[in-house]
């Protein structure tokens, strides 16, 4: 049995508008002035806390910034301007993997519980995953804990364990959990990080990831 764990933002999930507008709506709320766009989705996939520290340092307001964003990021997904669509080909990718009899599917993802579950009810998801973890789970990527949790909670070693994401976060707690890392080309961290972070390989397209598991089961 194979455990196939994805990220969620930037990889399944094109979240890019929603999270820079957020991000740029808490800032303003703090009277401070918001990151660049590429700085801003530099630090999607840690957890809020984790990430406002790289944005602001340790003596900067980071429980208050993460505060402003989730309630941003709330009001703003109400707005149809600022939908969350899959990548091209990721849904019908998970449609397929998850009626595979030797295959398990997991989310890791730095996202809450709160958000997950949302997007799972958006998507028609429901019991598609062996395993969910989310920021209120574990320690923030790289931190293996959120890997290593799905894993014993999906009953498969690391082995037999793939993690698919968009950022060196990703690869690195693939790494740090003796999991497979292999990126995807679409997310907000470029395929050179990627493999310098780990990864064994970078998908270009829903296509490419779909053959890999075609070829190697």
């Amino acid at each position: 049995m194979k455990l196939v764990v994805f990220d969620v933002d930037g990889t399944l999930v094109d979240s890019q508008h929603l999270i820079v507008a957020a991000q740029g709506m808490a800032f303003a709320e703090h009277g401070m002035a918001a990151p660049g766009r590429t700085e801003a989705l530099s630090v999607v996939g840690l957890s809020l806390p984790q990430a406002f520290r790289r944005l602001v340092g340790e003596d900067g307001p980071v429980l208050a910034l993460a505060e402003s964003y989730k309630r941003a990021f709330q009001l703003l997904r109400l707005d149809p301007n600022y939908e969350e669509p899959l990548f091209p080909g990721m849904g019908d990718l998970l449609a397929r993997l998850r009626t595979r009899e030797d295959v398990l599917l997991g989310l890791a993802t730095g996202k809450s519980r709160r958000g997950v579950e949302h997007l799972i009810r958006a998507q028609g998801w429901d019991g598609w995953f062996a395993t969910t973890q989310t920021a209120d789970d574990a320690p923030s990527k790289p931190d293996p804990a959120m890997l290593q949790q799905a894993m014993a909670e999906a009953g498969v070693d690391p082995d037999s364990t793939v993690m698919i994401g968009d950022t060196t976060y990703d690869m690195a707690m693939a790494v740090g959990a003796g999991a497979a890392a292999v990126g995807v080309g679409w997310g907000y961290h470029e395929p050179g990080a990627l493999y310098a972070a780990g990864a064994v390989t970078v998908a270009a397209d829903a296509g490419a990831l779909d053959a890999l598991f075609a070829d190697h089961g």
